[in-house]
């Protein structure tokens, strides 16, 4: 019979002998086997008669309040009487009882929590280990069984699939004792995966960022789930739309907004640094006009107010060269901003041609060469961002996992491993589609 302290510890098979409390305060609980299927042998299944001794194991369990709980399990070991059973002697086991694996100095249910804080919780693997009181190894261990879920499961099948890369840790530069000049000796990238309209997360993860690392990753991936993936939202990545066009040829890529502007954006800086060093031949200084206005310049012009907008003009304009030459750079934003803003809202063709021609010639007529790179490359890029248009499909969903990418890897303190990187972050961006499938399965 099964005392009330057993049924609490969730400990079948085994009762209560006594419970004493130690002069730190935990409490050592002393356990003996009740389950009379213990006797039998592992290897022929005959129950024993005959005691050959005793055993004290101390199987670690979870926490359980302030002071926790100390486990002793004391164990009779058995002479097995089958004649031809290759064992001689055996000591109690329970196979029922989960919990307690034979031979084993923890839980199952601790080594589960302990790989589940990981995978479900987005604890690092240190933190659990100073939690449980257990090992890294053990616990990274634990991580990697639980993890098992997450990357056998098949993947789900996709329509639209977002494509990113995110720096894995800090590049790191040498000195060439030859040219004394430094040269980039590592930088480590990673590309991820993502479902771009649905909730499963990230897809995978793999190490580089080359057109044969794409290549790979859908090689892994079955014939009917890459032809059910309609388009492809990317950054303007000519090595990612390379790779698509040979693994995935029928598919869309598309191009959002966001990253067209962000383009515009970066322009406008280079052209600032780059007149400022060729005109008063050092960096920018807090005190320098063009500085001042460095974040007015990066601004939308429906969001100045007409003071606002005049104060920058005006002082620019004043500036000479300097100004003018920014300000040229900054009116080339503002008409592709108008282009993408007509052509998001279903303007006519011959509207949208016309904006689009207006901003190719100011462009091109500008002798900034900044500006017409933008131009040649928006040109290029314009039959993936007219996709967008029409699909509205973008790479926001990809963004949104990097900074969970970085986030993981910033609370770790950096991986050294990649491959435990990749686990992780691809337990961590999971959870919100593997906790819907375990509600809808319920």
């Amino acid at each position: 019979m099964l005392d009330d302290t057993t049924l609490l510890l969730d400990l079948d098979g085994v009762s209560v002998a006594r419970v004493e409390r130690l002069a730190d305060g935990r409490r050592r609980v002393h356990l003996v086997t009740a389950d009379k299927a213990a006797r039998a042998c592992p290897a022929c299944g005959v129950f024993a008669t005959r005691v050959k001794g005793s055993a004290v194991t101390r199987p670690r369990d979870l926490p359980y309040g302030e002071s926790g709980l100390e486990f002793r399990w004391h164990k009779r070991r058995w002479w097995c009487r089958e004649a031809g059973c290759p064992r001689r002697s055996f000591t109690e086991q329970i196979p029922q009882i989960p919990q307690i694996p034979a031979g084993a100095r923890l839980t199952a249910r601790l080594r589960g929590a302990a790989g589940r804080r990981i995978r479900d919780a987005g604890s690092t693997v240190i933190q659990a280990a100073r939690d449980l009181h257990l090992s890294w190894p053990t616990v990274m261990e634990a991580f990697r069984t639980q993890a098992r879920d997450v990357t056998e499961a098949p993947l789900p099948q996709v329509t639209v699939l977002g494509i990113d890369e995110t720096r894995r840790g800090r590049p790191r530069c040498e000195r060439d004792a030859d040219t004394d000049k430094w040269r980039l000796t590592r930088d480590r990238w990673h590309t991820g995966f993502v479902d771009a309209l649905g909730h499963d997360g990230l897809l995978g993860l793999v190490e580089g960022r080359t057109a044969a690392d794409v290549l790979a990753w859908l090689a892994t991936t079955d014939l009917d789930r890459r032809k059910g993936i309609g388009h492809i939202a990317i950054d303007m990545s000519a090595t990612y739309r390379a790779a698509i066009r040979v693994g995935l040829p029928h598919a869309t890529v598309v191009v959002d907004h966001f990253h067209v502007v962000q383009l515009a954006d970066k322009m406008l800086s280079m052209v600032r640094r780059r007149t400022t060093a060729g005109t008063r031949g050092r960096r920018g200084r807090a005190s320098d006009p063009e500085w001042k206005a460095r974040r007015r310049l990066l601004r939308n012009r429906e969001d100045f107010s007409d003071d606002q907008f005049a104060t920058m003009w005006n002082t620019l304009l004043g500036e000479g060269k300097i100004g003018q030459t920014l300000l040229t750079a900054w009116i080339a934003k503002e008409n592709l901003r108008t282009l993408l803003a007509l052509a998001r809202a279903g303007a006519g063709r011959h509207q949208v041609g016309h904006a689009r021609w207006k901003f190719l010639t100011w462009c091109a007529d500008s002798d900034i060469p900044e500006v017409r790179q933008l131009a040649t490359t928006v040109d290029r890029w314009w039959p993936e961002v007219a996709a967008f248009i029409d699909t509205g499909h973008s790479n926001a969903k990809s963004e949104g996992i990097n900074r969970v990418i970085k986030l993981v890897a910033r609370n770790a303190f950096g991986f050294r491993n990649a491959e435990n990187q990749r686990l992780g972050t691809r337990c961590v961006t999971t959870r919100r589609a593997r906790g819907q499938l375990r509600t809808a399965q319920l």
